[in-house]
């Protein structure tokens, strides 16, 4: 499994729990230098008893191949919804053989409600500008704010 937070101090929650239940796990984020990357997604991607990998957002999401993940997990939710699709694809890639399952975790009456409605809106106002022959012809300024912004 991926999980994915922006937060690196989120990720060191689970990684704890990890540690003190003896999961073996891998650890990826901006932290870690480049030398070690490599080793950390072999040792994720070729031993058994490896399953969990623990990802930054921003930092694994995207470059990577991790084909053995059937299950992603994402902790909270980025303002931008390419950014998670693209944590996601991590484990839709050439040679994955079974389906894969994303879970979002989403409190009701918080902040991370808010980023997946602004979100849904980013989305749907991208979908009806790319489906419009002439999209800034019915577009306003504030719609295009609300997209980049």
């Amino acid at each position: 499994m991926l999980i994915f937070s922006q937060f690196v101090k989120h990720l060191q929650l689970f990684r704890k729990a990890f540690e003190e239940n003896g999961t073996p796990y891998s650890w990826l984020t901006g932290e870690v230098p480049q030398l070690q990357r490599g080793p950390a997604i072999a040792a994720f991607e070729n031993h058994p008893g490896h399953k969990v990998f623990l990802i930054q957002l921003r930092t694994g999401g995207s470059g990577l191949n991790l084909t053995k993940a059937d299950c992603v997990f994402l902790l909270d939710p980025w303002w931008n919804p390419a950014a998670e699709e693209q944590a996601i694809a991590r484990s839709h890639r050439i040679g994955q053989h079974q389906p894969v399952f994303v879970w979002r975790f989403i409190t009701k009456d918080t902040i991370e409600e808010k980023i997946m409605k602004l979100q849904e809106k980013k989305s749907r106002l991208a979908g009806d500008i790319i489906s419009q022959a002439n999209p800034l012809a019915r577009i306003s300024q504030e719609e295009l704010e609300e997209l980049f912004g």
